[in-house]
């Protein structure tokens, strides 16, 4: 269930400062949420598939830190990422 390379490098492009920006918050971010919908949208299929779900959920629990940490440090740049991907209703 991971990501392409061209899907990668997009959201690189994206989020990040520069094409070489992989570290930056903003693109793990990202790149945590893309692989949360592409689970997500797996699970809708194979409902019993608990080794993957435990991967979903350790996924998730990452993002929620990397946001944590974001919204103690730069909250807006918090607020930027969470607008740009949807997370918040």
């Amino acid at each position: 269930m991971a990501l392409t390379k061209e899907k990668k490098a997009e959201l690189v492009k994206k989020f990040g400062a520069n094409e070489q920006d992989t570290g930056s918050i903003e693109v793990q971010i990202a790149i945590l949420t893309e692989e949360i919908n592409t689970l997500t949208e797996h699970f809708k299929e194979h409902k019993k598939d608990h080794h993957s779900k435990r991967g979903l959920l350790r996924k998730v629990g990452q993002r929620r830190s990397l946001l944590n940490y974001l919204i103690k440090n730069d909250v807006t740049r918090y607020r930027k990422i969470v607008k740009e991907l949807g997370l918040r209703k």
